[in-house]
């Protein structure tokens, strides 16, 4: 009797316990984002969710001519409109501006999970085939618009980062870097692209970022994590949630640093270059976690993906469990807040937006799908000091921001983020398909 007393008791908990998390989806946040930035941000408890909390900002387009807006003393205007999903800008040193008109490859599998998640894309204007082209903008009289625009490499695989390094340019698919002869004033590349290296396709981060090391010899290529948390099992993780470091003369590389959920943006800091980098980190602990980073990044560092986020908190969701990672997880130097989606990352060394933009970075926040109230959809720009670090105490500033309409649809979405000839800041938009330019008054 007393065994059947502890059945039906059981079951109840069982029941009460579907009811209490039923009844709290979607998981509010309880924390402003303010409280989770910074080099200190407040860590709470995380609240474990079976049913993921979805708060994504529609796609709808900027409409009669409205615009983002900007902090005191700026403007902003449309660089290039009509474009075809622009995410990342690369400026060649004639001051052309590049940018990867791109999108996810087709998602195939995953069931009802990537069912949802193509929802998702689709609700938030990512579920259009990617262009996979490259296109070259070019304002030739100084007067902020494009003058020519041409398809400059067509017929890539979801294209991301571009750099050139030794004549050469190099273009990061998301199945491999490749590259290809460069000539200044090109406005057409037409050659083959040649095989770098092979990177692993598939899962859901798919966009792959390069940029030179500052050594003269390799480059940096990151590559993020192919699931949330190795849901799928390690071995699917394989030489994912890195950043590559690649010595392109002989097509060798290794791992440079591991456990970066999705590292996007990278950027050397003008002051002593060394690697900055920004990174998406995991979903489904709450609307309050847990925080996505900027950090300096050093040879042979482990950021603690995916067993461990901020520096030693445990993800008890993950198994089997890796205790002995615990004490090398390490912290990132600045939270961003939850779930923002920071992508863009550019040193404001070269900019010309006045003295509030001397020494620090602009950083584009794509925008969350897993908290409620959405966070992110703006691009911020966070201070540094003469140590190399952001400013201690220091807030992330808003420097672009209305890309969500009174109704809390997305009329844009930031992406990339450059500096141009000039010193103006230029973001790419890839809801509102326009790269749109920054100045002071």
């Amino acid at each position: 009797m007393r065994k059947h007393i502890l059945i039906v008791l059981g079951l109840l908990l069982l029941v009460g316990a579907g009811i209490v998390t039923w009844l709290a989806w979607p998981d509010t946040a309880q924390l402003p984002v303010d409280q989770v930035v910074g080099r200190q941000p407040t860590i709470t408890a995380p609240r474990q969710q079976t049913i993921p909390t979805v708060k994504v900002a529609k796609a709808v387009g900027w409409q009669a001519g409205a615009k983002p807006s900007v902090a005191p003393g700026l403007r902003i205007e449309e660089f290039a409109g009509g474009l075809d999903h622009p995410r990342w800008l690369y400026r060649l040193p004639n001051g052309d501006v590049l940018v990867a008109e791109t999108n996810s490859p087709p998602r195939e599998g995953g069931g009802v999970v990537q069912k949802v998640m193509n929802v998702l894309l689709g609700r938030a204007g990512a579920g259009v085939p990617s262009a996979n082209r490259i296109t070259l903008l070019r304002d030739a009289n100084g007067d902020g618009r494009v003058d020519t625009r041409t398809a400059f490499m067509t017929g890539l695989n979801s294209p991301f980062g571009m750099t050139l390094f030794e004549g050469q340019l190099y273009v990061a698919n998301t199945d491999a870097l490749v590259r290809v002869p460069y000539t200044e004033g090109a406005t057409r590349i037409t050659a083959k692209p040649e095989l770098v290296i092979k990177l692993n396709p598939g899962g859901n981060h798919w966009a792959r970022n390069v940029i030179p090391s500052g050594d003269g010899r390799t480059l940096f290529v990151s590559v993020g994590s192919a699931s949330n948390i190795a849901e799928g099992g390690m071995e699917a993780e394989k030489y994912r949630a890195n950043i590559l470091q690649i010595w392109p003369a002989d097509k060798n590389w290794r791992i440079y640093a591991a456990g970066l959920r999705n590292p996007n943006g990278m950027a050397l800091n003008p002051t002593n270059g060394r690697l900055w980098t920004v990174v998406n980190e995991r979903d489904m602990l709450g609307s309050d976690l847990a925080p996505d980073y900027l950090t300096q990044v050093e040879f042979g560092d482990h950021f603690g993906w995916p067993w461990y986020y901020w520096g030693g908190y445990p993800d008890t969701r993950v198994e089997p469990a890796y205790p002995q990672l615990q004490q090398y997880s390490k912290r990132p130097d600045y939270a961003l807040g939850p779930h923002v989606a920071a992508l863009g990352l550019t040193f404001a060394n070269e900019a010309k937006l006045g003295s509030r933009f001397g020494n620090g970075v602009f950083i584009g926040e794509h925008g969350s799908w897993n908290r409620k109230p959405v966070s992110g959809y703006k691009v911020v720009y966070i201070p540094f000091g003469a140590n190399g670090f952001p400013v201690a105490g220091a807030k992330p500033f808003d420097v672009v921001g209305g890309f969500l309409n009174a109704d809390g649809d997305a009329q844009g979405r930031p992406v990339g983020v450059i500096i141009d000839k000039t010193g103006a800041l230029l973001v790419a938009d890839d809801v509102g398909n326009k790269i749109w330019r920054v100045t002071a008054r």
